[in-house]
Parts: structure tokens; sequence; C-alpha cells
């Protein structure tokens, strides 16, 4: 086996634009934006440490937006905070205040139109030859490494190579390539590497066998789909199928779970954004995590800085469907949809933060093969010095039965704010163990039996609502739109009167209007657009397009079909 270089190693000319061509955070001014191409995030340094309130809009617009306000941390005398929901390769103005002082800005937002400059052709068919990239293009004109139109390429590595494809470049397209059984990665991203787009490819049986690393299993834990060593940044990874590992994640029962995962990010520079994949797999073969990395307890962590997750579709998971642990300064995680996990998104430590997490839904979690119980839907977790930043939680859906038994994990926790959740999980709302009562739990629905630390003055509870209510309208896909009226029982012998015949009735169940369905609370910059008298409780408004997930999310039909499915 040789493998198929494809031009020799050359030295990329870096030009540095609108400050997202270069590290996150380096070299800026004061204030300065990292933007990905639908977020972005603000810092602003200065000894105050007040309230700070945010407005922008786009230059050719009269009236502004408001924003979150940002959140001070006193460690690094900065505010942080993030703006969502912009348009890609746009301008924008945005000015900040706190109690003593102003300040303004401009930012753009990334383009995901990548301009093209060379073009490499794979050869069509099957090759056992894995795909070695040496070089790199430029930030005016990628190098683009794809399969001829309307031809398939499959790089079958027979369980011989080590990965499929091999990326030691920047400003590098991967697209449409089919990578089947690699040893250990289906696609592997060298230390250091940066400005890298995955997308429209398929991953398939790689990986060694995994399993319980107490019994000797100490090959194959974190072989990945995608995997990404240390000291990355600007990675997308985007409208893959990423599915069925050749090896196996072993569940709960066994230890912690070890094994395959999705996307495998180490230690990153931060600016990366992973969206609108499939990240599957069955029970037998289920991932340890769809999407992860580490270290957890540190001050950067998988993803670090500047980071989105959202739009991915994730099924059959023995430990955490999203994992996104570490520093968290300004990362989002929204719009995801996982069944088969234990926990649905792991946070711990959140060094820095914010973190944002909206819009997600979870179905169906457990602990192991035999062992139905489920997990939370946040993992926590502090370990000074890491601990301490903030953590945004808002408009999520947790999906019973089957679900999550805790919307949080029981781990130390600090400095969280929830809104305008469904958390439908039968056990714990938050931990016992706040390490800082600086925590703000308010406008969910909780239908457990312990709220820890949480103190939720306008809670929503069904104190009357029968157990297994349906809270959702009929959904032909993954929708759960609140809907319009529930059940609900009135406690005592009520009189009932059916044609001639009258009744005593012990209890009796009549219909209300849903307290989820307007039951929430405006959030600046995150639920503008709601469309009754109040924000919708959960990731569904009813009244506005249904999320999508998964690879075809928002697309026509005709559109974005790739060359190996054709």
């Amino acid at each position: 086996m040789r493998p198929f270089n494809l031009i020799i190693v050359f030295t990329a000319l870096l030009i540095w634009h609108d400050g997202y061509s270069q590290t996150p955070g380096k070299d800026v001014t004061n204030p300065y934006a990292v933007s990905t191409y639908e977020c972005t995030g603000l810092y602003w340094t200065t000894p105050e440490s007040g309230t700070c309130t945010v407005k922008y809009k786009k230059p050719s617009d009269s009236d502004w937006t408001i924003g979150l306000n940002l959140v001070y941390d006193d460690r690094d005398g900065q505010y942080r905070g993030s703006i969502i929901g912009l348009d890609p390769n746009t301008d924008y103005q945005v000015e900040l205040s706190s109690d003593q002082a102003k300040t303004a800005m401009n930012f753009t937002t990334r383009s995901d139109q990548f301009p093209i400059g060379k073009t490499t052709y794979l050869p069509e068919g099957e090759s056992t030859d894995p795909i070695i990239i040496t070089e790199s293009g430029t930030p005016e004109a990628y190098h683009l490494i794809t399969v001829p139109e309307n031809t398939r390429s499959v790089i079958n590595m027979g369980n011989v190579g080590n990965e499929g494809i091999q990326i030691d470049a920047d400003y590098v397209i991967v697209r449409g390539i089919e990578v089947r059984n690699a040893k250990t990665d289906g696609i592997r991203i060298k230390k250091d590497r940066h400005d890298i787009v995955i997308e429209q490819c398929y991953i398939t049986f790689w990986g060694r066998i995994g399993g319980p690393i107490t019994y000797g299993n100490l090959e194959g834990s974190t072989d990945s789909g995608i995997n990404a060593e240390n000291g990355t940044w600007n990675l997308t990874i985007q409208r893959n199928l990423i599915e069925d590992p050749r090896g196996a994640s072993n569940d709960w029962e066994t230890g912690h779970p070890a094994g395959p995962q999705g996307i495998t990010i180490r230690e990153s520079l931060g600016g990366n954004v992973i969206r609108y994949n499939d990240i599957l797999s069955t029970e037998d073969h289920g991932f340890n995590d769809a999407i992860g990395g580490g270290s957890n307890y540190s001050n950067v962590g998988n993803m670090n800085r500047d980071s989105d997750i959202y739009g991915n579709l994730i099924r059959s998971v023995w430990d955490d469907a999203i994992e996104v642990e570490g520093a968290n300064m300004n990362v989002r995680v929204f719009g995801n949809y996982a069944h088969q996990f234990f926990n649905g998104i792991a946070t711990a430590s959140t060094t820095k933060g914010p973190i944002y997490i909206y819009r997600n839904v979870v179905g169906e979690s457990r602990v192991g093969h035999r062992n139905s119980s489920g997990g939370a839907f946040i993992k926590t977790g502090e370990r000074e010095p890491f601990a301490g930043g903030r953590r945004y939680v808002f408009h999520n859906t947790i999906v019973q039965p089957m679900g999550v038994t805790h919307a949080f994990s029981g781990h130390g926790i600090s400095n969280t704010v929830t809104r305008n959740n469904i958390f439908d999980a039968p056990g714990r709302l938050a931990s016992d163990r706040e390490t800082v009562d600086n925590s703000d739990y308010d406008y969910d629905y909780f239908s457990g039996l312990s709220s820890g630390v949480a103190k939720e003055q306008n809670g929503i509870k069904f104190g009357t609502t029968p157990s297994g209510t349906r809270l959702y309208r009929t959904s032909y896909s993954l929708e759960y739109f609140p809907r319009s009226r529930i059940n609900s029982i009135v406690w005592g012998r009520k009189p009932y009167q059916f044609g001639d015949v009258k009744r005593n009735i012990t209890d009796p169940v009549v219909q209300i209007p849903n307290p989820l369905i307007d039951g929430g609370i405006e959030i600046p910059g995150f639920n503008a657009d709601f469309k009754g008298n109040a924000p919708d409780l959960g990731a569904f408004e009813v009244g506005s397009r249904p999320l999508e997930f998964g690879r075809r999310a928002y697309l026509a039909h005709d559109e974005g079909w790739s060359a190996w499915e054709r």
C-alpha cells in the first residue's frame, strides 16, 4: 500500500483579513469580536464590572436589535458574550454600554462560500491507498480535493492503513469522498492545522475494537470518523454521514465507556463549526461520544472558544452525545437532536464561559444494554481552578418516555442561568452541589421530584396533570410543538350528566390550555420572533418553521446530494 500524495508541501501565504483567518483572540484590539458564520463572540476588557448591554445592526438598518447582556469575568477583567442568528459574510455594527462607559466596533461574519484556487480530483472507483494532503491553499484560494462530477471515489483501507485521509495542510476543502475500513480514523487532521472544511463525505467502518479498559482493552478508545490533533482551529465539519464504526464502546455497566467517536477535537484554538452532520450507529456498535475531545478540566478543552455545534443528528452513544468541555468561552450548542445516549451535553468544567445551550432536543437515554434508566440532559462538573464560567440554558426540550432521568447531573455546578426549557425528567432538576450560590433557574417546566438548589419563582408545574400526558402535537418527523390543550385532573367528586344519566365522578379528567404555550419569558437576542403573547417553552415555537436536523436539514429535495449516494 502506498500513500497517494496530492502534492509536495509548500509554505502557505497567510493573509489575515477581518480578524477571522487568524487564531481566535490573537493580536486583537479592545474591544474585539470573533465571528463564525452565524454567531459572533464579543470581548471587552475593562476594570468596570457592572451591567453591560448590547445592541447591534447591519449598517443599512435603521433600528438596533437588543442582544443579551455580556457576562463580566472578574478573573480576567473582561466582559464576554455572544450574538446569535446572524447572516454569513455580513457587516454588523455593535455598541456596548456599561454603567460608566460606552464603546463600539464593527465586525464581519465569516463567509461559508469558500473561494477555490486549485482543484485536485481523485481517481474514479475504489482505491486502497490513503490520501495524504500536504498542499495548502490561501484565504483567497482554497485547495479543493473532491471527486469528478457524476463519479464516485472510495478510499477502502481494508483495515491496513491507519487513516483513509490525512490532512497536513491549511485552507483545504475535502468534499464528497467515501472513506471505509480505516484502521484507526477515517480522516485525521494533523497538529496545528487550520481553516479546513470537510463536507458531504461518507465515513464508515473505521477503528479498533474499543471496550472496557478495566478488562484490558487498551486500544481503540476515541478512534474517530474525523479526528483532529492538538492545536487545530477554524475547522468546518458539515453535512457528512459518519456511521457504523467497526468497533464499539462499552456501556456504563462495565465502567466508563471507551470506544469509537464520530468527531474528536483536542485542545483546539477555537473558531470551529460542526453543523448538519448525521452521526449514527447501532447499540452494539455504539459510540463513546458522538462529538468529543479534551481535556475536560482545563483552560482549553475541545472546542475551547468561539465555536458552534448545531443542527446535528446523533444516535447510539454510551456516554455523551455532545461533549463540549474545558474553557467554553463563547461556545454555542444549539438545534441538535440526540437519541440513545447517556448524557446529552457534557459541559465540565466551563472554566471561562459563557457557553450557550439552546433549542436542543433529546430523546431516549439509558445507562446500559440491561439498564434502561437514563442519565442527564446536561452534565456539569467543576474542579478548582477549572470552574466558574457562565452556562446559559434556553429553550431546550427533553422528550419522554425513556428519556433522561435528570435535567442536570449531580456534579458540582455554579453560574448557571436557565429559561424557557421543557425539563420533562422524573428525577432532579439541578444538582445539590452548587459550589457558588450564583445560579438562576426560572420560567422552566420541570416534571420531576427534586429541584436541588434550583428555586424557580415562575416555573411551570403540572400538579393536576396525569403522568404521561401528551404534551406535543402529533409529529411525522422530529417535531415537538406543544399541543394546544392537555389533560388535567380535577380532584374530588364532581357531578356529571351524560344525557339523562347523572353521575358523581371522582377525580375527572378535563382539557385545559397547554401552559407550555406562551409560558416563557423574552430573552434578548434569542426569542424576539415568538408568535403568541409570550415565547413558548421548549425548542419549538408554535407558528414557526420546525427545526430540522442532520445533513439534509433545510435543503430542498434536489439540493445537496453527494457523489457517493447518487
